[in-house]
């Protein structure tokens, strides 16, 4: 059995135009070049698509089958042909983006809506994970792109792009120990618990790290979780306090008497050097520093 496409949108015209004749001048080819291509696509399906009593061809049940099936397969043979050309462009066969666990509620979404919108058959891959390890799969090349924090030391490999600013607070539940005090003495931090979100490695030290006995977990959610209730303090970005009405009711901002409660970082889009990146990746890449022009 050997179909093509242009089979199935003749065998797909004469049925939507209920006749020969029709479909021919539907798609600017003669009759008989229709009448022709139906009986071939009949000897190759060994099956009877139209009886042709009368004036009009007639579709038999069995064709009105095939015939909900046809349309579907047209589009697929289409999008097909569309990735096979992309592909041969340079699009990635997939784009895999990790964003740092406290980067989740911020607007990333509207990068993967603006790829999905230029590259509507490119496999977008997101993963989750702490910074240390999103670092990481950079550099093992698990993801070709990063949403992440500002680093203190870049790593040689490691080129990235500014996004914005992202400001994180330290906060405790509202009924803790340490919320009962307008002000708070670096010692006294220092003696409390802080649940701190970390990289799944326990050998990696947690960043943002300041009391003497503390806890990890590899995401903001769960955190917060622990914070509300009341298991120790932590650090959580504002802006999920400032979307989450219910969770800022739930904890109170701390005010540090020695130093400012509120750490301000530039967020970036990190890749490798190492690694070959394909036209999508580029399109984010160019697409956000263009943006920072227009800001500029």
């Amino acid at each position: 059995m050997n179909i093509n496409q242009e089979q199935l949108i003749i065998f797909k015209t004469v049925i939507e135009s209920g006749s020969f004749s029709a479909a021919a001048r539907k798609l600017g080819k003669v009759p008989s070049a229709v009448s022709m291509s139906i009986a071939n696509l009949e000897i190759d399906l060994n099956l009877l698509l139209f009886t042709r009593i009368g004036r009009e061809p007639v579709p038999t049940p069995q064709a009105l089958t095939l015939y909900e099936k046809t349309e579907q397969l047209l589009i697929e043979i289409n999008q097909w042909k569309q990735q096979a050309f992309a592909l041969s462009q340079g699009l990635e066969s997939a784009l895999n983006i990790v964003v740092v666990s406290e980067l989740l509620h911020t607007q990333w979404i509207d990068y993967i809506s603006l790829l999905e919108k230029q590259f509507p058959e490119l496999q977008i891959n997101i993963f989750s994970a702490p910074q240390e390890d999103a670092l990481k799969m950079l550099l093992n090349q698990t993801a070709q792109l990063a949403l992440m924090f500002e680093r203190e030391q870049l790593e040689a490999r490691e080129q990235f792009v500014e996004l914005k600013r992202e400001a994180l607070v330290p906060v405790a539940a509202i009924n803790s120990p340490l919320a009962r005090f307008e002000q708070l003495s670096y010692e006294q931090i220092l003696q409390s618990r802080q649940i701190v979100v970390a990289s799944r490695d326990r050998s990696i030290k947690p960043e943002l790290l300041f009391s003497k006995s503390y806890w990890r977990t590899d995401n903001h959610l769960s955190a917060c979780a622990m914070i509300q209730q009341g298991l120790g303090w932590g650090v959580l970005p504002l802006e999920m306090l400032n979307q989450n009405p219910h969770i800022q009711q739930q904890l109170k901002i701390l005010n540090f008497l020695d130093f400012t409660p509120k750490f301000e970082y530039f967020v970036d889009l990190v890749w490798s050097r190492e690694i070959q990146l394909g036209a999508a990746a580029h399109f984010l890449i160019n697409h956000i520093r263009n943006s920072r022009k227009n800001i500029k």
